[in-house]
């Protein structure tokens, strides 16, 4: 079967969550001794869970931190403070759980899983999960980042991974990437894709100096230029001008959604990657769920641009997933409500109404 249709196949099996299940949770919310909707996003979180897993009392949530590692040619360009080297060793230190990451993850026993999608060399680590669909993309500025094959081919391991982990017991999807470079494809990407300025959507990365910053915007727009890639073409633009972990985190959020299962969005880098599966598949953006807004100057646009506000705000923009672990914790006090409170009359509180 040819890629394209393989993924217009697994994208045609995704279904609209259970609208029952989400009334249900509501229903339930309101009948809790608290003030209607007093919790707000915690309340709307469980309930698009209740709409994801079938249920009005979702109760194995099982998560796991997806990270998508791979290598960007563009580092030739001097965008980044560090060489490409970088990129296979915090993946070794994350085979090791030694990573931010993973000591984050590691308060909350969540499993972090890192898969070489396209670093410049196999990962050596035996937890590292090599599905290398080319080692490292193109240099941007010159042309093309890899093929519209390669793109196509790089969406659909990720949807074969999130079916992998869904097969070992996961439940939830905590996407995060990995990948000196890649913001200045993200950036790329994200100015194409919304039609703005490369100065508005570009940032300083990983820690650019000024004189950095300007080289990095110098050479976004030349990558723009010589490759001219179609906005209204997801492919297009991600086999241009894009990345392989982007790429990889795409089909992380239309596998997440094809196996019923919720997809935590991290940052800038991977709200870029959720722009490009809601494009690609409309029905998968349901089952998204914003976690924090990145630092980066287009962590707020590319949200906006999905209709979505996340509800950290701190300042983060370290990737790896930092920034959707952190914001798991939100669904623990959440389920402490909805599980532990008590109803009306358990409470002794005159029930609230929903008031015009």
């Amino acid at each position: 079967m040819a890629l394209a249709e393989e993924l217009q196949r697994y994208i045609s099996e995704i279904r609209t969550l259970d609208k029952r299940a989400m009334e249900e949770s509501w229903a339930y919310w309101d009948s809790l001794c608290k003030p209607l909707r007093g919790m707000g996003k915690l309340e709307e979180m469980v309930v698009q869970l209740a709409g994801i897993y079938g249920t009005a009392h979702p109760k194995e949530l099982k998560p796991v931190v997806v990270i998508m590692g791979a290598d960007n040619g563009v580092v030739a360009e001097g965008v980044s403070q560090t060489g490409s080297e970088v990129t296979a060793q915090v993946l070794e230190n994350m085979g090791e759980r030694i990573s931010s990451v993973c000591i984050m993850a590691r308060t909350q026993g969540i499993e972090v899983i890192p898969v070489n999608i396209g670093m410049l060399s196999d990962g050596k680590h035996p937890r590292i999960r090599n599905r290398v669909v080319r080692y490292g993309t193109g240099n941007i500025a010159k042309g093309p980042a890899m093929s519209r094959e390669e793109a196509l081919q790089a969406i659909i391991t990720g949807i074969e991974v999130v079916k992998e982990l869904y097969q070992e017991g996961f439940r939830m999807v905590i996407t995060g990437e990995m990948g000196i470079g890649n913001t200045t494809p993200s950036s790329a990407m994200a100015s194409v894709l919304l039609s703005k300025e490369v100065e508005l959507m570009t940032g300083r990365g990983a820690g650019l100096s000024s004189e950095g910053l300007e080289r990095k915007i110098r050479v976004i727009k030349r990558a723009i230029e010589v490759n001219r890639p179609d906005k209204e073409d997801i492919l297009d633009v991600l086999g241009k001008i894009g990345s392989l972990d982007i790429a990889g985190m795409t089909g992380c959020y239309i596998g997440a959604a094809l196996c019923r299962v919720p997809a935590l969005i991290d940052g800038f880098i991977s709200s870029v990657a959720a722009y490009c599966a809601a494009a690609l598949a409309p029905e998968c953006k349901a089952y998204m769920v914003p976690t924090h807004c990145s630092a980066e100057p287009a962590g707020r646009l590319m949200l906006e641009a999905l209709g979505m506000e996340a509800p950290i705000q701190a300042g983060m923009h370290l990737g790896e997933g930092t920034g959707a672990v952190t914001a798991y914790g939100l669904y623990q006090y959440a389920f402490a409500l909805y599980d532990g409170l008590p109803g009306w009359n358990d409470g002794k509180v005159e029930a609230y109404e929903h008031l015009k």
